[in-house]
């Protein structure tokens, strides 16, 4: 991709960024998903990784997803629509490695994820937050090898990158590019974010957009 090609997709994201998007529905078991109309990106992350503060970011909403200090407060696929007509979803998923939720309810999400990601056709690409403070983890490690099972094209998404300090960040960023490398289902480029900041948010619109309209 040429550097033209790249401003240009970075700016047509913005315009899709900035129009419509709402919460469509959320789904506690498969039955309850919605049509597989257009295609979708979805995001996961270790449990206070930053998701809901990285969609509402990436959306420009404040309240577009939900936030909290508790982990585990997302228990269902969250579906929302993206653009008039409607160009594409965006699927918040449930946040995994949480000690303190009971052990029925973390099977019960497991059987959910992974059932999700191996028989939804619509679904283009999954989009792996990890906390750049501290890498990847147990927990991640075991969502990658989920992704790489299911053989669902996925991308590693550093949050909270205005945390560390530059140095530490560059360090995360080869460590976590070595750790893919190897990993069939993993796209080998990384998007460093800050929700906060405001870092990466452009590039991961654009991460986004190219998910859903590429092939």
């Amino acid at each position: 991709m040429t550097e033209q090609d790249n401003t240009d997709i970075i700016e047509e994201a913005r315009k899709v960024f900035s129009g419509p998007i709402a919460f469509l529905k959320s789904a506690p078991a498969l039955e309850f998903l919605p049509d597989m109309a257009v295609n979708e990106v979805a995001f996961a992350g270790r449990s206070n990784v930053g998701k809901s503060s990285l969609l509402n970011a990436l959306t420009n909403r404040n309240t577009l997803a939900r936030t909290s200090n508790t982990p585990g407060r997302t228990q269902e696929l969250n579906f929302f629509d993206v653009g008039e007509p409607l160009r594409f979803r965006l699927v918040d998923m449930p946040g995994y490695g949480y000690a303190k939720a009971p052990k029925d309810v973390v099977r019960k999400w497991k059987f959910l994820v992974n059932d999700y990601l191996r028989g939804r056709a619509a679904l283009k690409r999954t989009l792996v937050l990890i906390d750049s403070r501290h890498g990847i983890k147990e927990v991640d490690t075991d969502m990658l090898d989920m992704l790489d099972g299911a053989a669902v094209s996925y991308r590693i998404i550093l949050t909270k990158a205005d945390k560390i300090k530059a140095s530490e960040l560059e360090q995360v960023f080869v460590a976590t590019a070595a750790a893919i490398r190897k990993r069939p289902a993993a796209h080998p480029d990384i998007i460093a974010t800050s929700a906060e900041k405001g870092m990466g948010i452009p590039e991961l619109r654009a991460a986004v957009l190219e998910s859903v309209t590429q092939g």
